[in-house]
């Protein structure tokens, strides 16, 4: 099976934007009505996470997929998920902290709000306008367990590539 990721959090954190950056695809990117499916990627709305009603939705999305994106938009001082979100979906997690590039980010923050739903996993910053950590994204969602995730963080020079756990 190839590897395929499902991108979750909040309205306007940066998914569909996300999207398109490890896509390659150079189009705007609009507001998320349902699930959008491109390639080996998921794209969810942001209500899906910030209304716990819509948590069976993400359960059921996520059994078609290997790995989960928990986004974090560094400008946002919310965090919509519950913590320990990511143990409750056995799939392998990667932070996402979005934004980083931004005049208004905070990524100390953003980090520590995803600390609060992931116990372990990498964590990458990225800008989707300037492409970083987009590489980073990609590769990860190519291995297949927590170790090899560990160990490519290990192996890589990169202050905004982080493994927590």
């Amino acid at each position: 099976m190839k590897n395929k990721a499902m991108l979750v959090g909040a309205v306007r954190a940066g998914k569909s934007t996300l999207t398109n950056a490890l896509l390659g695809r150079k189009v705007e990117a609009v507001k998320t009505q349902t699930l959008n499916y491109y390639d080996w990627i998921v794209d969810t709305p942001g209500e899906y996470t910030e209304n716990p009603m819509f948590y069976k939705n993400i359960m059921a999305t996520a059994l078609e997929v290997t790995h989960v994106l928990y986004l974090q938009d560094a400008t946002s001082e919310k965090l919509i998920f519950p913590p320990g979100f990511s143990m409750g979906i056995s799939k392998l997690p990667i932070g996402v902290i979005t934004k980083c590039d931004h005049p208004k980010a905070d990524i100390d923050r953003a980090l520590g709000m995803l600390k609060i739903v992931m116990n372990q996993g990498p964590i990458v910053v990225t800008s989707s306008v300037t492409g970083k950590g987009i590489a980073h994204l990609r590769e990860l969602t190519k291995l297949n367990d927590l170790a090899a995730m560990r160990q490519y963080v290990q192996q890589t020079d990169d202050e905004h590539l982080l493994f927590l756990g």
